[in-house]
């Protein structure tokens, strides 16, 4: 089902939403003086769809980088009219006191505030509005909505130095909150006094008082009757803690897990505390203990522990205090626990780091609300993909997905779940793969390259695009994939791996794509990184892969390109081809790249006059001898030339070296080829080969031409003779064929 899943196109609502909330003035609104965003007067929304529209416009601010925020967004469901809310969730820095002040008009059910540091006091006001409503309520990481500003009163000097002091707010309680059955107060800011807040509050069902210390927790018993859920992760337990939980005899869920990093606990688990919540828990399905210490041995003697096929029965269990269990848990959380390693344990779902299974397990459990346990469940999940093989990779990448998306500035998660992408997307797990997954890792690694400046981030996003097609399966992010890679370019500290994958993806993005990609990416700059690049290394007198890669996309970004080839010219480019000659005269790869670019730069008319001068003439002659990279450098020599001859005698304003020598050089460099060469070189279109043809001012051009062609589809004539065909080929030899000034030689390859 899983595969299915991932492989569903949107839904119409999901695609619709999406488009209105990228064009909200051209579908729902208009804008007022020019700033303020107004729905339109007959638009009316039901609770479903502007639902939607809030929590997706929260998801899309906080993880795509190009969607603009809007001021004033939440004044569009300031009237209940025409737009009605009723379950929300926010999230982080992207609300603030005036966004929910803007909808307190609202008739809530569910209203879910996670890490919303921005909220003060004043929202806390605002929840009174939803009291009567309101039956779910999450203030997860909030951590200052406790708080209000008191200005001191007479401003003295200091009045300028801190204007407003923050206060603990502690007359607010859950008074006239009559509905509300769930609620998060995670994280909750000391100093809160939670018995005083919480005691207005009827029947509580759920209530989750994750990382927030409290000594004495009686008051918990006046929900016996009622609460199903109770979270107390990361809370310091004792005795007096044990003997209130044994008490909520309703309790369906318990999670009294820690981060066994985080702190130094007292309180250790003993047989007699897991016996106690088993015999007077009787509704549990669900319990976490992670991260705990032992105190005794809990579990059965080793020999009767292997034996037997791996069962989830209770009668079973390797774990003594669970044989009293009524039937199997639906979770149990054993995460960073020694339990978890055991062979019968009586629960469907298990987290722990014993295995891939209960690895997942522990990040999907973990992930929205405990970053620092998921980090390290991604760990264990990067170490299974890395060395052993990943049998459930449709739920690994989404979980790893889903976790990088929820914690886009948490380093670790970043670090870790980069690292986890690279081992889940590698060519062994392709087939498995939808296009619509493998869209979404490119999206968090490129929201990865964003946020972070981290060299392990930065390195590990970029091997992950390695393992894509480029540029086909990047074109949807086309743009914003190459201002990436060419910031981490443009770096002034670099590393040089990072740079190296870098300019293998800058040239793998500029091969094989449209024209108006290439202008679009020299546009932004790219010519003059990469010649900055070789630059450095010319400096360095180093030629190494970055050297020659920055060449090759060079050559790639210039062809069939007019401006990026003005550009090359503009920044010097042919000073450094020079100085590249001289420093490497042995290296053939580099001669091949930096020709195949002056052959594109060639092609271009207007610009071969700049080519013209004695000392570029001289090189371009000398290298018709040269034997690197089998025909490569002397073929893209000749055709450099052809391309010069190709505008006349008259055009050839140098006395050194004369025209007609190097005509001859040219003659027998085209000689000596073997017509059956295989080739370092791809042609997307012969066009710039088709133009030499029609001509008789210079022979030799033509010459060069029609050997090209010749070679191209006799070695490869699958790919070539179509594209001759296409390209009109076949009329323009045989009209050559009958000219005059052709030579015999010429004739003969093109018949």
């Amino acid at each position: 089902s899983l595969k299915m899943a991932s492989d569903s196109p949107e839904s119409l609502m999901t695609l619709c939403t999406d488009y209105c909330l990228r064009n909200l003035e051209g579908t729902l609104c208009y804008l007022l003086d020019n700033e303020t965003l107004r729905l339109h007067p007959d638009i009316f929304l039901p609770s479903e769809i502007c639902d939607k529209l809030v929590n997706e416009y929260v998801e899309l601010v906080k993880t795509d980088s190009i969607f603009e925020p809007h001021e004033s967004f939440f004044t569009l469901f300031s009237d209940p009219r025409s737009t009605r809310l009723a379950r929300i969730h926010l999230q982080e820095q992207i609300v603030q006191d005036q966004d929910l002040e803007a909808i307190r008009k609202q008739d809530l059910v569910e209203l879910y505030l996670t890490n919303c540091e921005k909220l003060t006091a004043k929202s806390l006001q605002t929840l009174v509005s939803f009291s009567h409503t309101l039956i779910s309520l999450s203030l997860f990481g909030c951590c200052n909505i406790f708080y209000e500003e008191e200005n001191p009163g007479g401003c003295e000097d200091d009045c300028l130095v801190n204007p407003t002091r923050q206060v603990l707010v502690k007359d607010f309680t859950f008074e006239g909150f009559s509905r509300l059955r769930f609620l998060n107060l995670g994280r909750l800011i000391e100093g809160v006094n939670v018995e005083t807040l919480l005691r207005p509050l009827a029947s509580l069902a759920a209530l989750d008082l994750s990382g927030i210390q409290l000594n004495d927790v009686g008051f918990l018993t006046q929900w016996k009757d009622s609460l199903v859920s109770l979270v107390l992760y990361n809370m310091d337990l004792s005795e007096e803690h044990i003997q209130v939980i044994a008490q909520l005899c309703k309790l369906r869920h318990l999670d009294i897990s820690r981060d066994h990093l985080s702190s130094y606990y007292k309180f250790k688990l003993t047989r007699r505390v897991l016996n106690l919540f088993v015999e007077n828990l009787a509704n549990l399905t669900s319990l976490d203990i992670s991260g705990h210490t032992m105190l005794e041995n809990c579990t059965i003697p080793s020999m009767e522990e292997k034996m037997g096929q791996t069962s989830i029965e209770p009668a079973k269990s390797s774990i003594a205090p669970f044989r009293g269990l009524k039937r199997p848990l639906q979770f149990l959380g054993l995460f960073e626990t020694s339990l978890c390693r055991l062979t019968h344990i009586p629960a469907y779902k298990v987290s722990g780091d014993k295995n891939e299974e209960q690895v997942l397990n522990a990040i999907e459990a973990y992930t929205e609300h405990r970053p620092e346990i998921t980090s390290r469940a991604i760990n264990l999940l990067f170490d299974i993909a890395r060395i052993e093989r990943c049998s459930q990779l449709l739920r690994a990448l989404q979980l790893v997905i889903t976790a990088l998306k929820c914690h886009k500035d948490d380093k670790n998660i970043q670090v870790t779940g980069s690292a986890a992408l690279f081992y889940l997307t590698n060519s062994e797990y392709r087939m498995e793969q939808s296009v619509k997954l493998r869209r979404q890792v490119i999206q968090v690694v490129l929201n990865g390259m964003e946020s972070y400046q981290e060299v392990t981030v930065q390195r590990n996003c970029c091997l992950t695009l390695c393992n894509f097609s480029i540029p086909d399966e990047l074109e949807f992010q086309y743009r914003r994939v190459n201002e990436l890679l060419l910031n981490i370019l443009n770096q002034s500290r670099q590393d040089e791996s990072i740079q190296r994958i870098a300019v293998h993806l800058c040239n793998a993005l500029v091969c094989q794509v449209d024209n108006d990609h290439k202008e679009a990416v020299g546009k932004m700059g790219f010519v003059m990184t990469m010649l900055k690049l070789i630059q450095k290394k010319l400096a360095d007198k180093t030629c190494d892969q970055v050297m020659e890669f920055s060449w090759s996309a060079l050559w790639n970004i210039t062809d069939e390109t007019p401006d990026n080839c003005e550009m090359f010219l503009n920044y010097s480019g042919m000073k450094l081809f020079l100085e590249c000659l001289k420093e490497f005269p042995e290296k053939q790869e580099l001669h091949r790249n930096m020709l195949g670019l002056l052959g594109n730069v060639a092609e271009v008319k207007e610009l071969r006059p700049q080519l013209m001068t004695s000392q570029f003439i001289s090189v371009f002659s000398n290298l018709l001898e040269s034997k690197a990279d089998g025909i490569e450098v002397s073929y893209n020599a000749c055709g450099v030339l052809s391309h010069i001859m190709f505008d006349g005698p008259e055009a050839w304003g140098i006395c050194e070296p004369h025209r007609e020598e190097v005509v001859k050089r040219m003659w027998a460099a085209i000689q000596s080829w073997d017509i059956n060469s295989r080739r370092n070189i791809n042609y997307r279109s012969f066009e710039p080969i088709l133009r030499l043809l029609p001509q008789g001012i210079s022979p030799v051009s033509q010459h060069w031409a029609t050997w090209a062609l010749y070679n191209l589809v006799s070695v490869y004539p699958d790919k070539y003779c179509p594209l001759l065909i296409k390209e009109g080929g076949i009329p323009l030899l045989k009209d050559m064929i009958r000219m005059a000034s052709a030579r015999q030689e010429t004739k003969e390859m093109a018949r």
